[in-house]
């Protein structure tokens, strides 16, 4: 009985002695932490990072208070700074000690597998650097912003995978493994909700295209989202311009194959009813503006059907017009009056006082290549003038057709005071050089060649260079330019020719007649609408190599004769645009007067012109004239300073396959008089943004007359000849391309005719 007295006094004395020990431990160890300031922070595992600096992130200081809140936000400071990959904070006495693991730095970044997107674009794309910190959060964001960039593309089973390799002083190589995969392709686009327009009616109006065998001329087939979203705007443009304002597209979605490798594309449409143009109104706000001036600027009818590029033109056409008038700071504002029960939409057009609003800077980004001067001469607004929408959009329009950028945007921002604004153009360089080829089907010279190098953008100055070579069997011709379009920074161009050609004998041609010159040229632009150039040219001329049984009209020419000329030319031209027109009209006036020198004496005068209509359907027609007399001053004329019409000067009949003829020899003898016209409709197929297919009809008509010749022999006959024809054209990858297919209706009996001709050209 004692001895389990005595073991369980034993136990409760132990039991008591163990919990005092605890109570003793614990409530000490709580107290510890309060009251401790802090001597010393000491920073351990540092190599690159100055101790100074770890602090400097540190919450806790030296002096102060020990916290253990403070410890947890030194901890998360010292993550935040993406400087470390490890932190740990302990305490040792008053001493707080901070072991940090340094991440590495990034010594070199490669890219590995990448063959669509070069180097340089990557590196541009990513955040990570050389010599810059090494943290796994940047690495997966660069691999995002890479897949991003693939997608962009159509790549969207692209992968990348960052591999990091080691190396001394605590560096890595940063190396980014990319697997590209194929281009992710349009399977199938359909469309819900359309009843007015067919499926492929409407795939000819956007830009996606769904994938074909011969896709691989063009990139529409790859999915884009931007590209899609352009499509969406492409829509409703085209149902605007067809009567359609209540058009809406309800929404785009594209859904991924399960074999990743193509999308489906659906665009869910609604129509509306179709809508006609109503009553139109132009209303003024401004006393000394004269409305009845503004209307003749309207260009929409009533009746015709809704088109809202029309009332954009109206617009454009109606500012133009009152700051033709002396009113620079005009706002037309559209107002159209729907009405749904008659379907059709009343135009009221508010001319008011704009903001008064001055040019304070003009920006320019991405020419990378072209000097600025070079695009800033073309703009008619400067620094410091009135702003003047015609002059911005013209202005606009001079920068676009020098054709030196794929895309030319403009842009106003807000300046530094509310009546100032900034101009803000940003432009997309393309190849300014290009490689023309010719070739055509003559029914008399077989086959023909032609070959022609061009550089519009000599080293970014906006300077031309040319190089020309014909290099047929029947006939060569090569031809050097150059031209400077703003000569000694001043509104005037200037250029310089050298030319050679060599016309070989053919069974119809039984000489052979070489040329060879210089030439040098001036241009001045008085306005936008006439310019002139005045030029002076010498050339030698030699017809050789006879045959014995030739024209006698041609043998006696036989030899060697100097041109020295002096020439002219006068050209009004009020086309809305120099590329591609589709209303306005030019008339030029040129004139040659050969004899300051030399062994010929003449004045050459011709005569053309050409006017642009733009038609239902996006059809242009185009109706020219032309026509021309030499008079010899004192002496007859050269059989190789006669006019020679046919080809491209006369379609459906030969180069020189029309005129007088020597009828023993059939010879060509050319004439001194001529006159022409022809009527063409380019009529567009399709909606094509890449191909840009179009399809013409055309009719010529013309004559050629007087060969400046006595003597018996010479078939003339000075009656109207008349073709007509059919052609095609588009732009590719590789160049313009356009086929002629021409018939002679109406031809003298002695005429020589070409029924099929092609050329085409492309860029480098």
């Amino acid at each position: 009985m004692r001895l389990r007295v005595l073991r369980f006094a034993t136990l409760a004395a132990l039991a008591l002695s163990g919990a005092w020990a605890v109570t003793g431990i614990a409530v000490p160890a709580a107290a510890q932490t309060e009251g401790v300031v802090i001597t010393e922070i000491r920073v351990e595992g540092i190599e690159r990072i100055e101790p100074e600096t770890v602090r400097s992130y540190l919450p806790l200081r030296a002096g102060q208070p020990y916290d253990p809140q403070q410890v947890d936000a030194s901890l998360k400071a010292l993550f935040a700074t993406g400087l470390f990959s490890d932190v740990s904070i302990r305490r040792e006495g008053s001493v707080v000690i901070v072991r940090v693991v340094e991440n590495p730095i990034i010594n070199r970044i490669a890219f590995e597998g990448n063959d669509v997107v070069e180097d340089s674009t990557l590196a541009t794309e990513i955040q990570l650097r050389s010599r810059v910190v090494y943290t796994r959060t940047r690495v997966q964001s660069d691999v995002k912003r890479i897949q991003d960039l693939y997608r962009r593309q159509g790549r969207f089973a692209v992968s990348v995978e960052p591999k990091v390799i080691q190396r001394s002083q605590n560096r890595v190589d940063l190396i980014f493994e990319i697997r590209e995969g194929a281009p992710t392709k349009i399977r199938k686009i359909t469309f819900i909700g359309n009843r007015v327009y067919s499926d492929s009616r409407l795939q000819s109006v956007i830009s996606s295209a769904e994938t074909r065998w011969y896709s691989f001329l063009t990139a529409d087939d790859v999915y884009d989202p931007d590209r899609v979203a352009f499509d969406q705007e492409q829509l409703r443009r085209y149902y605007l311009k067809n009567g359609y304002p209540e058009f809406n597209v309800l929404s785009s979605t594209a859904e991924l194959s399960p074999d990743r490798e193509s999308f489906f594309l659906t665009f869910t449409v609604e129509e509306g009813p179709r809508y006609r143009f109503g009553d139109f109104k132009v209303n003024s706000t401004l006393k000394q503006l004269d409305v009845d001036l503004l209307r003749q600027a309207v260009t929409i009818q009533k009746g015709e059907t809704y088109n809202a590029e029309e009332v954009e033109n109206t617009v454009n056409k109606l500012t133009d017009a009152a700051g033709n008038l002396g009113f620079a700071f005009v706002e037309v504002r559209p107002n159209p009056i729907r009405n749904s029960e008659q379907r059709i939409v009343d135009m009221e057009f508010d001319v008011r006082e704009g903001p008064r609003v001055f040019v304070e800077r003009i920006e320019i980004t991405g020419n990378v290549r072209t000097e600025d001067r070079v695009i800033r001469r073309e703009f008619r607004l400067v620094e410091g003038d009135a702003f003047n929408a015609a002059k911005y959009r013209l202005s606009q329009t001079r920068v676009r057709e020098l054709q030196f950028f794929k895309k030319v945007t403009m842009d106003r921002a807000p300046g530094s005071a509310p009546d100032r604004t900034v101009i803000q153009v940003k432009v997309e360089e393309q190849s300014t050089g290009a490689l023309s080829i010719g070739a055509g089907v003559s029914s008399t010279q077989g086959l023909l060649s032609q070959l022609t190098l061009t550089e519009r953008n000599l080293l970014g100055k906006g300077q031309q260079i040319s190089f020309g070579a014909s290099l047929g069997t029947k006939a060569q011709n090569f031809d050097i330019s150059f031209t400077e379009p703003y000569f000694l920074e001043r509104n005037m161009s200037a250029g310089v020719d050298l030319f050679k050609t060599l016309r070989r004998k053919t069974e119809s041609i039984t000489f052979e007649q070489g040329k060879v010159g210089a030439g040098v040229r001036v241009g001045f632009r008085y306005n936008e609408t006439l310019s002139q150039s005045l030029g002076y040219r010498l050339e030698q001329k030699e017809i050789s190599d006879v045959d014995d049984d030739a024209s006698l009209f041609v043998k006696r020419q036989e030899g060697t004769a100097t041109t020295s000329a002096v020439s002219q030319s006068l050209t009004y031209d009020v086309r809305d645009s120099r590329i591609e027109p589709t209303e306005g009209f030019t008339v030029r006036l040129s004139n040659d007067l050969a004899g300051f020198g030399g062994d010929n004496r003449y004045l050459r005068t011709t005569l053309t012109g050409a006017t642009y209509y733009r038609a239902p359907w996006d059809t242009v027609l185009r109706l020219g004239a032309e026509m021309g007399y030499i008079l010899g001053l004192g002496e007859d004329i050269r059989i190789d300073d006669r006019y020679f019409i046919g080809g491209d000067t006369f379609r459906g009949f030969a180069t020189g396959g029309i005129g007088p003829r020597d009828a023993a020899t059939g010879d060509a003898l050319g004439g001194v008089r001529y006159a022409t016209a022809s009527a063409e409709l380019g009529i567009p197929l399709g909606y094509s943004t890449t191909f840009k297919p179009r399809a013409y009809l055309f009719t010529d008509v013309g004559t050629l007359s007087d060969p400046d010749e006595e003597g018996t022999g010479i078939l003339e006959d000075d009656m109207l000849r008349v073709s007509t024809g059919i052609g095609l054209g588009m732009t590719t990858p590789f160049g313009t391309v356009r086929f002629n297919l021409a018939a002679a209706l109406r031809k003298a009996s002695f005429d020589e005719t070409e029924v099929f001709s092609f050329k085409f050209g492309t860029g480098f």
